[in-house]
């Protein structure tokens, strides 16, 4: 049984910065296929970005290159840097653990956070 906590969402302005992390317990994220997502207002679950196997790390193309995923395997900890942030990506961020492929579907995880609220006005 993993838990998984989010936090670090709040209201920002275009072009600003925010770190989610998620803390997990009752199991591991190091050896786990675990990611992000994100879910609008009136819109499906958003792929935002994941460990997959192997050590291989993978974004959705409306973040790549502006989102970074981190990992401390020490504290359990998974990490995602919102970098130049725009108000399309205003969204409830989750996280999401034993995951499997297609690593960008979350029909494709067991866990999932309760999710943090990030906003970003213009």
């Amino acid at each position: 049984q993993v838990q998984l906590v989010e936090s670090g969402g709040g209201l920002v302005q275009a072009g600003d910065s925010l770190r989610l992390a998620c803390a997990a317990s009752g199991r591991t994220l190091r050896n786990d296929v675990a990611g992000w997502f994100r879910q609008a207002p009136g819109k499906e679950r958003e792929f935002v970005a994941a460990f997959g196997s192997s050590g291989h790390i993978y974004y959705g193309g409306p973040v790549k290159g502006r989102f970074r995923i981190s990992r401390d395997n020490a504290e359990n900890m998974m990490y995602l840097q919102l970098n130049s942030l725009k108000p399309e990506d205003t969204a409830v961020y989750y996280c999401a653990a034993r995951g499997r492929s297609p690593f960008s579907s979350p029909e494709s995880y067991d866990y999932w956070g309760q999710g943090t609220q990030v906003t970003v006005s213009s």
